[in-house]
């Protein structure tokens, strides 16, 4: 699987217009979001989670599991000067009886990012970095921080030992169902050639309402928030 799935979800790839600056972020607070989570047609079941980590690092995760696969996905960042700023990263997968574990870590002192694990020499890096890269757990949370501000949704996502340019645009607006109860939301659209992610965004829900993978116009990975905490 990949938010690209090659054998985990991707979930960011929510995204691909370089963030020259992203637009100052919303207040950083903790949140737990359940999903219910679809791959290819099989259920199964999402958790995403905020939580201090101590100071301003905040720690950020994402867990999918269905009778196919399991994925971990963490980022550790902080805000600097408005922005969200990836740290470290961890991504675990399991499909069927494979298993891969990667590491990345951001070092803004040196201005690189590098990885290390299952990872093929020519994606260990090191990849430049430049002012407002995010890595692709955090354009989640910039996804929603921009829509609901009316801003450009243009990022630079560095991932996996290489960097994709990822804007959204809005698509319209939409009813969804959240908890029973209906809601308002924005729709939102990145297309890289055969694949397309769409967003919904719902006004102070931190994380988007629902997100839907697409490949070659058929539905891959949906994901529908049930509770936000």
């Amino acid at each position: 699987m990949t938010t690209h799935l090659s054998t985990k979800i991707r979930f960011a790839a929510l995204a691909f217009a370089l963030a020259a600056v992203s637009a100052p972020a919303a207040a950083v607070k903790p949140f737990s979001a359940d999903y219910q989570a679809s791959y290819m047609g099989i259920q199964g079941a999402g958790r995403m989670s905020l939580s201090q980590a101590d100071g301003n690092r905040w720690k950020y995760n994402l867990s999918i599991s269905s009778p196919l696969a399991e994925l971990q996905q963490s980022t550790t960042f902080d805000e600097n000067a408005g922005q969200l700023r990836p740290l470290s990263g961890s991504d675990s997968s399991k499909v069927l009886t494979k298993k891969k574990t990667k590491n990345a870590s951001y070092d803004w002192s040196r201005g690189v990012a590098t990885w290390t694990g299952d990872v093929k020499p020519d994606r260990a890096g090191p990849i430049k970095l430049q002012s407002g890269d995010l890595d692709a757990l955090l354009i989640n949370l910039a996804l929603v921080r921009d829509a609901n501000a009316g801003k450009p949704m243009s990022y630079r996502m560095v991932e996996d030992g290489r960097t994709k340019q990822l804007t959204y645009t809005v698509v319209g607006k939409e009813a969804i169902t959240i908890d029973g109860k209906s809601q308002q939301a924005t729709k939102v659209s990145s297309k890289n050639g055969d694949k397309e992610t769409i967003a919904w965004v719902v006004p102070g829900m931190p994380v988007p309402a629902r997100i839907l993978q697409r490949e070659n116009g058929n539905d891959a990975i949906d994901l529908r928030v049930q509770a936000v905490r």
